[in-house]
């Protein structure tokens, strides 16, 4: 399956961004999905994941209540909504697709999208 993440940008603190994945060439529905980011000279952290059919999803205590991730499956295609953005969330977030669940393991994930940036400016 072939993933490609859209929707970053420059965005002040306080502000959002919905970040979409859309997939192609597999069974989306197949796939549990998940979000990752990585900020320069730092390793790539686990941000959400969601099983196959959009129910249960996960995310760390410090995403919840900002973060929300979700899909749609008749769309092949996966979200991430980011509300009141902080500096600290500045990276790129990549998407992934894999058969494991539940996971956290970036190692679990088999099939990656290329990133998109995200920068919040303070």
């Amino acid at each position: 399956v072939q993933l490609q993440a859209s929707g970053g940008g420059l965005v002040q603190a306080g502000g959002s961004l919905r970040l979409s994945c859309a997939a192609s060439g597999g069974t989306f529905s197949s796939y549990a999905m998940a979000w990752f980011r990585q900020a320069p000279g730092k390793e790539r952290d686990f941000v959400a994941a969601i099983s196959w059919r959009g129910n249960p999803i996960y995310l760390p205590d410090s995403m919840k209540g900002r973060f929300t991730i979700s899909r749609d499956n008749a769309k092949n295609t996966m979200y991430l909504q980011m509300n009141s953005l902080k500096p600290e969330d500045t990276a790129v977030y990549y998407c992934a697709a894999g058969l494991t669940w539940p996971t956290i393991q970036p190692n679990d994930y088999a099939y990656w999208g290329q990133g998109t940036q995200v920068t919040v400016s303070s």
